[in-house]
Formats: structure tokens, sequence, C-alpha cells
């Protein structure tokens, strides 16, 4: 059975720049507005047969606000950051500019002590290839931009530099069909009527 698997990008007001490394701030009322705005359009996927979210506040209440109830897997938490948690990309290259630079370079490289980023893409490929084919063929996954990238760049079997290269909007989807290392890339669009 071929699986659907549709990731939802958690509400995020804040600009790609400003955001911080495994930010587990709850929405802010910017969020909330942001949800209440996509929600006619996002809410139709609480009728998929599974649904999860990333374990960070913004994500399972993204999922919440949207009728998800979805179920935190930690598979598909943030990549870890080691002692650059909590830092923007800015405030990590003041404090220690060649690492970041590496980390940029190489995606086996994890000079700030956690997962590099070839570890993190191959992890939520993992969640990707071992959900229950038998269990339903619709899922619903809210998670944060970056492991909606990871999922990007795993699914296609893209070069994991390939992941600097793509822009997850918030509350944007994303959805891959497939089975066990075998996923497509879905692209949907509103039909033309002649």
């Amino acid at each position: 059975m071929h699986l659907r698997v549709t990731f939802v990008a958690a509400a995020r007001s804040s600009s790609l720049l400003a955001e911080r490394f495994e930010d587990d701030r709850p929405l802010d009322q910017a969020d909330w507005d942001e949800v209440q705005r996509a929600a006619p359009e996002l809410v139709k996927l609480a009728a998929a047969e599974l649904r999860y979210c990333s374990p960070t506040p913004r994500s399972r209440a993204t999922g919440d606000a949207l009728g998800y109830a979805p179920l935190a897997q930690p598979a598909l938490r943030d990549c870890d950051m080691g002692r650059w948690r909590g830092f923007t990309l800015g405030e990590a290259m003041a404090r220690e500019p060649s690492a970041v630079d590496a980390w940029l370079a190489d995606p086996r490289s994890a000079p700030h002590g956690g997962e590099s980023l070839t570890s993190f893409i191959s992890r939520v490929g993992g969640w990707l290839d071992t959900r229950p084919a038998d269990d339903g063929s619709r899922i619903v996954a809210v998670a944060e931009p970056s492991v909606v990238r990871a999922a990007l760049v795993y699914a296609l079997k893209a070069q994991p530099s390939t992941y600097w290269n793509i822009d997850v909007r918030p509350l944007s989807t994303i959805t891959l069909t497939g089975v066990n290392g075998r996923w497509n890339l879905r692209l949907e669009g509103v039909p033309q009527h002649a």
C-alpha cells in the first residue's frame, strides 16, 4: 500500500534569520493569527488516518489549532544543535565563525557538539520509512520547517547540501507519496477550469 504523507510546517512569526536553533517557544499572537487565516485550507487534513507532530510546543499547538489532535513523534524533533541551541545563526557565527563555516560546508560535521546534517536527514527519513502502511494511507505531520526540509532531501535522494536551498514557509504543505525508501514529491494546485 502506498502512503500519502503531508507535512505541514508549523506556524512561525519570526523571520528565518531571527529563528533560533531548536527554538521551543510557544505560538505567539501573530502565529495564532496566521494559523486562523490558513485554517480553511488546512483543516481538511484532519481527515488523515494518522496525525503526528514534532514535539515542539508550536508544532503541537499548530496541529491542535487545526483540529488534528496530533501524536508527538520524537524522531520529528529539530536537529540537535548542541551548544548552539537557542542561538540564531548570526549569534553562532559571532561566537564561532570557523565552526559555523565548517558546519555549513560539510553536512557530516557537527562542530556544535550535536547532530550533523546528514544524521538529522537520516533520522527524519527513518521515521518516514517506518510509517505503517497497514494503519492508514493518509498521514499528516506538523513539523518545524527544518524537519520538512530534511524530509524533502531524504525523499528525493538529494545531496545533503540541497537542504540549504529549500525554503519552507510557515503553514505551507508538501506531500510525499510512496513507501519505505521509495518516495515521490506530489505538488498539488488549483485545477484550471476551461
